[in-house]
């Protein structure tokens, strides 16, 4: 019998006999272990660790027997190759990390092949219990929590928050807060804050209260500049009950004016989705051909035999979309759009299939993928994580507004209905605009003010004066309170925080202080810095395209105290609740079927963990929110298996 398994029996020992255990402490343990459990006559056997020879215990017997084979080991020699002793709290630590990193039972720990794996590599590793992974775990998820709480304490900026509902398969309800600000390097950060279980009902009111307990259990509570929601219904009363209670506080910017922020995902799924509908038939055929093809592996090899004779690559993925997102929709259309003639050719050798396009309908999804791909490029800019997004809405909301308009006017009819009832619905969630985004884009330095006004007067022109000077007297206002002493906002609170954790000397700091005197005092005697700011000439677009725009006001934070830290704090709003979303992915798979009566506070523990600690890196083993619940099938396993049929029949042995 193995040591794990002789280990596990020996786990198994009735309580009695645990009570009646004595304690080891002799240093010998550290490289025996018992195998068996007390005898009538409290003899037991215990092995060697190090080459496994098997010696008998007994409540009369010493530990001088087994000191003395130990020397003949000689341990002190023995830090050459595996039997290296290893700092026990280190390898725990590790463990803990990887269950968090790769979504694995606390059971994991005691699985007989990776005891066996660790006692290979180092016999005197002590393995552990899932009790312990669990126990190692929350304190790791409690030490990482006050490293991060301390952070949050620290910082200058305004703290910007995603929030999002979700509904494990037993039925609990989740909330997800995310939390986005920018750190004493300028550089935005990302933070999954709770993945907390709400019990019913999920009212706003119940959950703006718990939001606001969440926020002072976190100490955040006075440093919130916006929140941003999907369209759920509950999500006005959950914005009302925060403003009111932090209105009270007199934490809220412009008393919680830009408080609010839609999820810019969430309405660019409502419109696609408006526009797909027009075309549901051609879209369903594909979708159910997908199925069709992917539910028996006698049709993949079929397919895969038509993409080898018509020569056609197998780079992209048969897919069958999730209806409810329409990029994974535009997905699977691209895809089946590859393999167009695959399927024109399937369907002339397979007589059940009975999804097949007509050549009129090939065409329509063609027109329909090439007007959705600017759609798609912009869904996928809106959802990073690790730029700023702010400044990338107001450009990208009128380049979508500009294609609805044009294709309004298209001699195709379909394509006509398509973007009228898109329009329509754009209309109905962004005819206004959002403030505080745009006016994220006048604090892009490549763009500013002058580049609004050139949107709107190509949307509107009858009232393109009045919503600009709407967003300019808004940009105004947001900036006399920065001008006003805070906790929060003030320059004398931020400087000193990055002076701290600087090192530089005092001469330099002394220069720098009289250039912020001298920029405060040009300031109050003739023009104010977003004056100077918006006076001066932009930043050139064209030799800057991915200009990183929070290390531009990094660099510019002296010539423009008050002006930076505002455009800090705007620019790390985030215009999707992705963030969160993906956090539901992961959960999906922490509170999975295999895991799902594991109790919502481990659940937190180990997503908060991962996140914190992992960070934004992609990690194997988990897919995008997109991609969570979508069907792929990875075709070349089957082209490679008939290739290599047909190299074996020309091949006889």
């Amino acid at each position: 019998m193995s040591i794990e398994g002789n280990e596990e029996s020996c786990e198994r020992s009735t309580a009695t006999s645990l009570i009646r255990a004595k304690r080891k402490t002799s240093v010998v343990w550290d490289y025996f272990i018992r195998l068996k459990p007390n005898s009538i006559d409290g003899k037991y056997e215990v092995q060697c660790m190090i080459c496994k020879k098997k010696f008998a215990m007994g409540p009369t017997f010493g530990t001088t027997n087994l000191k003395r084979h130990l020397e003949k080991h000689n341990p002190d020699k023995a830090k050459e190759g595996q039997n290296e002793p290893i700092d026990q709290k280190t390898y725990r630590e590790k463990m803990s990390l990887a269950i968090c990193r790769h979504n694995y039972a606390f059971s994991f720990v005691e699985h007989k092949g990776i005891r066996d794996i660790h006692s290979y590599l180092n016999p005197i590793a002590r393995h552990i219990s899932r009790n312990t992974a669990k126990s190692d775990i929350l304190n790791l998820y409690a030490r990482e929590k006050e490293l991060l709480k301390a952070e949050l304490a620290l910082i200058s900026s305004r703290v910007c928050l995603t929030s999002d509902m979700w509904t494990s398969l037993i039925s609990n309800g989740y909330m997800c807060v995310t939390a986005y600000y920018v750190n004493i390097n300028w550089v935005l950060q990302k933070r999954v804050l709770i993945f907390r279980h709400v019990p019913p009902p999920h009212s706003g009111v119940v959950l703006g209260h718990f939001l606001i307990d969440f926020l002072k259990e976190w100490g955040i509570e006075k440093k919130i500049f916006a929140l941003t929601l999907d369209n759920a219904t509950c999500n006005k009363g959950v914005v009302d009950v925060l403003k009111n209670h932090l209105s009270l506080m007199r934490s809220l910017v412009c008393e919680g004016k830009f408080l609010h922020v839609r999820c810019g995902n969430h309405i660019l799924n409502l419109i696609v989705k408006a526009g797909l509908a027009k075309v549901d038939a051609a879209i369903g055929k594909i979708r159910e051909g997908v199925k069709y093809i992917k539910n028996s592996e006698v049709r993949l090899e079929k397919f895969a035999e038509c993409l080898s004779n018509l020569g056609l690559p197998c780079s992209k993925k048969l897919r069958q979309d999730v209806p409810i997102r329409w990029n994974s929709t535009y997905q699977m259309i691209e895809s089946a759009l590859l393999y167009q003639q695959a399927y024109i050719h399937y369907d002339l050798v397979d007589p059940d299939f009975r999804h097949g396009l007509f050549e009129d309908e090939w065409k329509k999804v063609e027109i329909v993928a090439t007007f959705l791909r600017p759609f798609y490029d912009i869904t996928t800019l809106f959802s990073g994580c690790k730029y700023p997004t702010a400044n990338l809405y107001l450009p990208n909301i009128w380049r979508i507004e500009m294609l609805l308009v044009e294709h309004k006017r298209s001699k195709d009819p379909m394509m006509t209905e398509m973007a009228t009832s898109m329009l329509k619905k754009f209309k109905k969630y962004w005819e206004s605009y959002n403030i505080i985004l745009s006016i994220a884009m006048v604090l892009d330095p490549r763009y500013k003010l002058n580049f609004v006004k050139f949107c709107f007067s190509k949307l509107n022109s009858d009232s393109a004066d009045q919503k600009v000077k709407v967003i300019e007297d808004n940009l105004k206002l947001l900036f006399e309170e920065y001008l006003i002493p805070s906790t929060t906002t003030s320059l004398s609170t931020s400087l000193p925080e990055e002076h701290a954790c600087s090192s530089r000397n005092q001469m330099t700091e002394a220069f720098e202080e009289f250039d912020m005197f001298q920029s405060q005092l040009e300031s109050s005697t003739s023009k104010t810095q977003l004056e100077l700011y918006l006076e001066e000439a932009n930043v050139d677009r064209k030799t800057n395209p991915n200009l990183d725009v929070l290390g531009f006001w990094k660099d510019n934070k002296l010539r423009y105290p008050e002006l930076s830290l505002m455009a800090r704090d705007v620019l790390s709003v985030p215009i999707t609740t992705v963030a969160s979303e993906s956090a539901f992915s992961t959960g999906g798979r922490v509170i999975g079927k295999f895991q799902s009566s594991i109790l919502p506070a481990n659940a937190e523990a180990k997503l908060c963990t991962r996140d914190w600690i992992c960070g934004q890196e992609d990690l194997d083993g988990f897919k995008s929110d997109s991609d969570e619940d979508e069907i792929v099938v990875d075709l070349q396993p089957y082209v490679d298996k008939l290739r290599d049929h047909h190299i074996s029949k020309d091949n006889p042995q």
